[in-house]
């Protein structure tokens, strides 16, 4: 009796703790959607549609060191970059690292390449292999049950020389 009672105690005690693990699973699947999401949005050259999925209150920097807050900066942003030095071009996403900060917090590495660089505003060097290759990282958070971007920061990445 004392076997079975004790069987049931450790079933109801990992309970939560697998309930937990299937909804970090379901909110991360989530994340990497939009993740995914974001590239199909660039790659079609839509800059509202890469918003879509930022809050209202967003902040924004981006690989020129430029801050901005909003969603409508960024939808602004993002359609004037893809009509113009990068148009045509396409976005890959892997993503380096996803980190719970809480049930509602989650901060994800992605390691950001867009291919296809012809030009780029003045400052900033064309790849030789026309690849500009960035760290981004953001910050999302579950609001009403909806994952959204509220921390969106950019850098490129440099080229390095052996010593």
């Amino acid at each position: 009796m004392n076997t079975i009672r004790t069987m049931i105690l450790a079933a109801v005690m990992l309970l939560p703790l697998s309930t937990a693990r299937a909804q970090d699973a379901a909110a991360e699947a989530a994340i990497r959607a939009i993740v995914a999401d974001q590239v199909v949005a660039w790659n079609a050259g839509d800059g509202v549609g890469y918003a879509r999925h930022v809050s209202s209150d967003v902040a924004f920097t981006n690989l020129f060191g430029m801050v901005l807050y909003g969603a409508p900066a960024f939808a602004s942003r993002h359609t004037e970059i893809l009509t113009t030095f990068y148009r045509g071009t396409t976005k890959h996403h892997v993503v380096r690292r996803l980190r719970f900060l809480g049930a509602d917090v989650a901060i994800v590495d992605i390691d950001n390449e867009v291919r296809g660089v012809t030009r780029m505003p003045p400052g900033i060097a064309v790849p030789a292999d026309g690849v500009m290759r960035t760290q981004l990282l953001q910050v999302f958070a579950r609001r009403d049950g909806r994952w959204q971007v509220e921390a969106y920061h950019n850098v490129d990445v440099k080229p390095t020389k052996a010593p």
